[in-house]
C-alpha cells in the first residue's frame, strides 16, 4: 500500500509514510480515492475542492497538488496517470488502504456465505486491522469522498458483525461477548449486535446475564427512540426465557443470528444507457417469461449469461430485448450498455469501434486506447471484471462483433438481436422472436391510432394486423399511416392491403417479410418521392442536411420530397444542428429496402446520384477553404486566385455569400462524419478522382481544426484505391506523412514523405516535390536535427521562390525564422522573420502575420527583452481570437508563459498554460498538452502554493 485514508491521511514513497497536511491537497487526494479507477476530470476536482465557486487558479493549484502528491508518492506517473479527460489512481501501483479494506471485507463476506467461517473471521479481522481511525481522519474533503466515507463505515459495521457472527457459529462465545459489548458502547441503538450478545451470553452459560441485557436494550431503545426492539430481536429473548434457542448453529445461514448482508461496493458512476422502453410495446409474455427466467437462473460464475432473440426484420427484437433489460436491470446497478451494431448495414461497426465505445461510456479512457482489438477487449474485461453489468447488442451481423465485448463473470447479462441464429456464439442462449399472437396485435394498432377508432372498426382493425403479418414493424407502419391521416376509415387501407398487386404477395401468411409492408408504403409515393427514398439509401447512416436530396435527384425542387416521405413515415426529421440546419436520418432497415431498390433503378443511376452529393461536398469544402488562412496543403491544382466554381442550385450558398470564418468552423464539426462518409461512398461507386479531389480540400481544414484521425482515415482510403491518380497520390502521401509527424510516429512521417517527393519528381512537379521536402524537414525539426531541416528548407524555398507563389513562400520563411531562432541565430532569424511578415502583410493574410508575430515574440525573450515579447505575443493572441482560432491562440498561449515568468508574473503564466492545456486537451493535441503541462508543472510548483 502506498496510499492511507482509513484514519491519518498519508503517502508513502515505498520508504517512509508522510502526512498529507495540506487540506486541499488532502481534497484533492480524496477526490482520487473516491473515484476509484475512473479517470476524474480536472473540472470535476476542482468542483469537489472548491465548490461552485473556484478561484481563477483553481486549475493551476490542482495541477500543483497533484505534481506535489507525485513528489510524495516517488511517482513518475504509473501510480497517478494522466489521461486525455483528467487523473487516475492506478490501484496495482498506488495502493489505496480502502480499496484493499473493500476487497477484503467482499471477500470475508463471500467466505462467509460459503460457510467457511473459520477464513472469513481471519480475512475480516485482517482487514479491520488496517482500520486505523474514521477515513480521512473525521474530515472527508469534498463529495464523493464523503460518500466514500460513509459506504466504508457502513462496510466496516458489516465486516464486524460478520466477523463476530462467523466465530458465534465457530462456538467462540465466550470470546466475542466483551468484543460485542465494546462495539456496543459505539453503537448502542445497531441491533443485530444486540442479538449477537444475547445469544453470545446465552451460549456461554450466562443466560441470567443475556436477559439483564435485553432489559437494558429495551429500556434504552423506549426511552431514547420511543419503540421496542423488532421481532426477530424479541423471538431470541423469548427463546431465553424458554431456553429453547439452540446452544450452536444448526446452518451457516440460521435467519436470527445472521447479520444484515453488507452489499458489494458498486462503480462511484455507474453507466446508464438504456435508452426509454418503447412506448407502445405489448405482449410477448411467454418470450418474456422465457427470457426473464434464463437471465435470472444463470449459476455459470465464469461466464455471463448470453440471450440471443433472433428472427425476421420487423418482428421486434430490439422492443423485446429493451423490454427484458428493463426488467432485470436492478439486478445490474453496476453497468448498463445499449449499443447498436449496425449488422443490416453494408458497414457493421467493428469490434474496435464497439470497444472504444464501451470503455469511453466508463469514463475512464480518452485517446490513445490499445491499438488491437485483443488489448482493447483486455483492457474492458479488466473494467468489468467486479462489475454487475448488462449489455444490450442490437442487430448484431455475427458472432466475431459480440466475443470481445463480453464481460468476464457470471453476474453480468448480455441480450443481443440479430436477423440470424448466431449458432457460432459460444455458450448462448437462443431464442426465437416469431409473430404477434393477433390480441397482442390488435392491441398494439389501437396504442397507436387509438382505443376509439379501433372500436368502430374491430373487424377491419383485425384485418390490417393480418395483412400486416402480425409483426410489429408493418403494423406500427400501417398505424402511423393511420394516424397521419384521421379522416381515413380503417377500411380504406384494409382494401389497400388486400390489393395483392400492392402487398407483392410477401405479407401472407407463410411468406412473411418486412418488404412488403415496406412496398405498400412506398407505392403511394410520387415518382420524384420514390426516386429520393431509393437514392437517400445510397447514403450512409448518420443525418445529413436536406439539401443531399436535391443533389440526388439533381433539382432545386426537393422540398416537397422531403415533406412527402415525412408524411408517410419514411423519412426522420432527428434535430436541428448548430447552425439550424435540419437533419434528416432513414431507419437502418427502410435504408437497407431503399437501397436495393436503387440498385434495381441501375448502377448509372445511382452513380451519378452519388457523383453529385460527392461533388456538392466538395464545392462547399473548397468555399470553406477559401475563406480559411492559407495553408502548405492547400491542393497545387487549385489557386485561390482562380474563381470558385459556380454552386449548383440546391446548395445552401451562392456566389456571394459563402459561410465567414465562425459559420465554417462550426460547419466543419457538424459535417466531419457526413465528409468522411461521402469520402467511402465515392470509392464505392469507383468514384476514385472524385474522392481524390475531396480529400485534397479537406487537408488544409483538417490541418487547421486538428483533426488527424479524419485526415488520416480520409486520406489513406483514397490512397488505398487501385485507380488512384499518380500526383493525387503523391499528395495523399504528403498528407499522411503530416499527420504522422503531428502523431509523433516519425519514421513513419519520413516514409510518406519521402515516397511523395519521389512521386512528384517523377511527375516533374517540381513545387509537389519542394513541399515534400519541406515536410521532411519538419521530421528534422521536431528530431532536433536544426541543421538538416534548415538546409532542407532553403532548397524548399528556392523552389517555391521561383514558382512565385507568395503564400507558401511566408509559410516556408517563417519555418527558417524559427530554426534559426532555435539555433540561438537571432539576428538572422529576425530578417527571415520580418521578411515572412512582409509578404503576409503584402498578399493580406493576417492569420500569418500573427503567426510571424508569435515567432518574434519567442525571438525577443531569447533576445533578452521580455517586455518587448510579451506586447508582441499579446498582438498576435489577439489577432487570432478575432479570427477564431482557438488553436493558433492555445499555441500563442504556451509560448507566452515563458515570458511572463521572465517579468516574475507567474500568476498569469499559471492561467495562460492552464487554458492551453485545456484546449489542447479537449482537441486531443497530447504533445501541445504535455508541453504545458510540464511548464504548467514548474511554474505551479515556484507559485508558493500551499493552502
Amino acid at each position: 500500500m502506498r496510499i492511507r485514508v482509513l484514519g491519518q491521511v498519508e503517502v508513502s514513497d515505498g520508504q517512509t509514510w508522510s502526512p498529507v497536511t495540506a487540506a486541499r491537497c488532502r481534497a484533492v487526494l480524496g477526490t482520487l480515492v473516491a473515484h476509484g479507477s475512473h479517470s476524474v476530470p480536472v473540472e470535476s476536482i476542482v468542483h469537489d475542492v472548491w465548490g461552485d465557486s473556484p478561484p481563477g487558479s483553481a486549475v493551476a493549484q490542482t495541477y500543483g497538488y497533484v505534481r506535489r502528491l507525485r513528489l510524495m508518492l516517488g511517482d513518475d506517473g504509473t501510480a497517478l496517470r494522466r489521461s486525455d479527460t483528467g487523473y487516475t489512481l492506478v490501484e496495482q501501483h498506488a495502493g489505496v488502504d480502502a480499496r484493499h479494506f473493500e476487497t477484503a471485507v467482499g471477500d470475508g463476506l463471500r467466505t462467509f456465505e460459503d460457510g467457511q467461517f473459520e477464513q472469513s473471521a481471519e480475512i475480516l479481522d485482517q482487514a479491520l486491522g488496517w482500520w486505523r481511525g474514521d477515513p480521512f481522519d473525521g474530515a472527508p474533503p469534498g463529495g464523493p469522498a464523503v460518500d466514500l466515507t460513509h459506504r466504508l463505515a457502513n462496510l466496516r459495521t458489516t465486516a464486524v458483525e460478520h466477523s463476530f457472527q462467523a466465530r458465534i457459529n465457530l462456538g467462540r462465545h465466550r470470546a466475542v461477548v466483551e468484543e460485542i459489548q465494546a462495539q456496543l458502547a459505539e453503537s448502542p441503538f445497531r441491533e443485530p449486535l444486540w442479538r449477537q450478545l444475547l445469544v453470545a451470553l446465552y451460549r456461554s452459560g450466562r443466560a441470567a446475564e443475556a436477559l439483564q441485557q435485553y432489559d437494558q436494550l429495551r429500556r434504552t431503545f423506549t426511552d431514547e427512540l420511543g419503540t421496542d426492539p423488532s421481532p426477530a430481536t424479541r423471538a431470541i429473548h423469548q427463546q431465553i426465557l424458554e431456553e429453547t434457542l439452540p446452544m450452536a448453529e444448526t446452518s451457516s445461514r440460521h435467519a436470527a443470528s445472521r447479520p444484515a448482508s453488507a452489499g458489494e461496493p458498486v462503480a462511484p458512476r455507474p453507466v446508464r444507457q438504456l435508452p426509454p422502453e418503447v412506448a407502445d410495446f405489448c405482449g410477448r409474455t411467454a418470450e418474456t417469461d422465457a427470457v426473464v427466467r434464463t437471465v435470472t437462473s444463470h449459476d455459470r460464475p465464469g461466464s455471463p449469461v448470453v440471450v440471443v432473440l433472433h428472427g425476421a426484420p420487423g418482428a421486434g427484437k430490439s422492443s423485446l430485448a429493451l423490454h427484458v433489460a428493463r426488467l432485470v436491470q436492478d439486478r445490474y446497478p453496476d453497468a448498463q450498455f445499449h449499443l447498436g451494431l449496425a449488422g443490416t448495414t453494408s458497414s457493421p461497426r467493428s469490434p474496435d469501434e464497439l470497444l472504444a465505445t464501451m470503455l469511453h461510456g466508463l469514463g475512464g479512457f480518452g485517446h490513445p486506447l490499445p491499438a488491437s482489438t485483443d488489448d482493447r477487449a483486455a483492457l474492458l474485461r479488466s473494467q468489468l471484471a467486479e462489475l454487475r453489468t448488462l449489455v444490450v447488442l442490437d442487430d448484431a451481423a455475427h458472432a466475431e462483433q459480440i466475443v470481445p465485448l463480453l464481460p468476464p463473470n457470471g453476474r453480468s447479462a448480455v441480450l443481443v438481436t440479430s436477423r440470424r441464429m448466431l449458432a457460432d456464439l459460444p455458450g448462448a442462449q437462443h431464442r426465437h422472436v416469431d409473430l404477434l399472437t393477433a390480441d397482442d396485435a390488435d392491441a398494439l394498432l389501437a396504442r397507436i391510432v387509438g382505443d376509439e377508432r379501433v372500436a368502430r372498426e374491430p373487424a377491419e382493425a383485425r384485418d390490417i394486423v393480418r395483412l400486416c403479418g402480425f409483426l410489429p414493424l408493418p403494423i406500427r407502419i400501417a398505424g402511423a399511416k393511420l394516424l397521419s391521416r384521421p379522416a381515413w376509415p380503417l377500411r380504406r387501407l384494409r382494401e389497400r392491403l388486400e390489393d395483392e398487386t400492392r402487398r407483392l404477395g410477401e405479407l401472407s401468411i407463410g411468406g412473411l417479410d418486412v418488404r412488403a409492408s415496406l412496398d405498400l408504403s412506398l407505392r403511394s409515393l410520387s415518382d420524384d418521392a420514390a426516386l429520393a427514398f431509393d437514392l437517400f439509401g445510397l447514403l450512409g447512416p448518420g443525418d445529413l442536411p436536406s439539401w443531399v436530396f436535391g443533389a440526388l435527384m439533381g433539382t432545386r425542387a426537393w422540398e416537397p420530397v422531403t415533406d412527402e416521405l415525412l408524411d408517410a413515415a419514411l423519412l426522420q426529421q432527428v434535430r436541428l444542428d448548430d447552425l439550424g440546419q435540419p437533419r434528416y436520418q432513414m431507419h437502418h432497415l427502410l435504408r437497407v429496402y431503399a437501397r436495393q431498390r436503387a440498385r434495381d433503378r441501375g448502377a448509372d443511376t445511382c452513380r451519378q446520384a452519388v457523383r453529385r452529393v460527392v461533388r456538392s461536398w466538395t464545392l462547399l469544402v473548397d468555399r470553406l477553404r477559401r475563406n480559411r488562412p492559407h495553408s502548405l496543403f492547400d491542393p497545387l491544382d487549385a489557386p485561390r486566385s482562380a474563381p470558385p466554381e459556380a454552386l449548383p442550385p440546391w446548395l445552401p450558398y451562392d456566389d456571394t455569400v459563402p459561410p465567414d470564418h465562425a459559420a465554417g468552423t462550426a460547419w466543419t464539426a457538424i459535417e466531419r462524419q457526413s465528409l468522411l462518409d461521402a469520402v467511402r461512398l465515392a470509392c464505392a461507386h469507383d468514384l476514385t478522382g472524385d474522392a481524390g479531389r475531396l480529400v485534397c480540400l479537406l487537408a488544409p481544414l483538417y490541418d487547421q481544426h486538428a483533426l488527424y484521425e479524419d485526415w488520416r482515415t480520409s486520406h489513406q482510403t483514397v490512397l488505398d484505391r487501385p485507380d488512384v491518380d499518380d500526383l493525387a497520390a503523391a499528395a495523399l502521401r504528403r498528407g499522411l506523412g503530416q499527420v504522422h509527424v503531428y502523431l509523433g510516429d516519425f519514421a513513419t512521417a519520413a516514409g510518406f514523405l519521402r515516397d511523395a517527393r519521389r512521386a512528384y519528381q517523377d511527375q516533374d512537379h517540381d513545387l509537389g516535390a519542394a513541399l515534400a521536402l519541406a515536410g521532411l524537414a519538419s521530421v528534422h525539426r521536431c528530431q532536433g536535427e536544426h541543421e538538416a531541416a534548415e538546409a532542407a528548407l532553403r532548397e524548399a524555398l528556392d523552389v517555391v521562390t521561383a514558382a512565385g507563389d507568395v503564400p507558401k513562400e511566408a509559410l516556408l520563411r517563417g519555418a527558417v525564422g524559427r530554426i534559426l531562432t532555435a539555433q540561438d541565430r537571432l539576428s538572422e532569424a529576425r530578417t527571415w522573420l520580418g521578411d515572412a511578415a512582409t509578404l503576409a502583410h503584402d498578399i493580406g493574410d493576417t492569420h500569418r502575420e500573427a503567426v510571424v508575430l508569435r515567432d518574434l515574440g519567442t525571438l525577443e525573450l531569447a533576445d533578452g527583452q521580455p517586455t518587448v515579447a510579451l506586447r508582441t505575443l499579446e498582438q498576435a493572441a489577439q489577432i487570432f481570437w478575432d479570427l477564431g482560432d482557438e488553436r493558433c491562440a492555445a499555441k500563442t498561449l504556451l509560448a507566452t508563459a515563458p515570458v511572463l515568468v521572465a517579468l516574475s508574473d507567474r500568476e498569469r503564466a499559471v492561467a495562460s498554460l492552464s487554458e492551453a492545456a485545456a484546449y489542447f486537451r479537449r482537441h486531443g493535441l497530447w504533445d501541445d498538452e504535455a508541453r504545458s503541462q510540464k511548464l504548467l508543472a514548474e511554474v505551479s510548483g515556484a507559485v508558493g502554493t500551499t493552502p
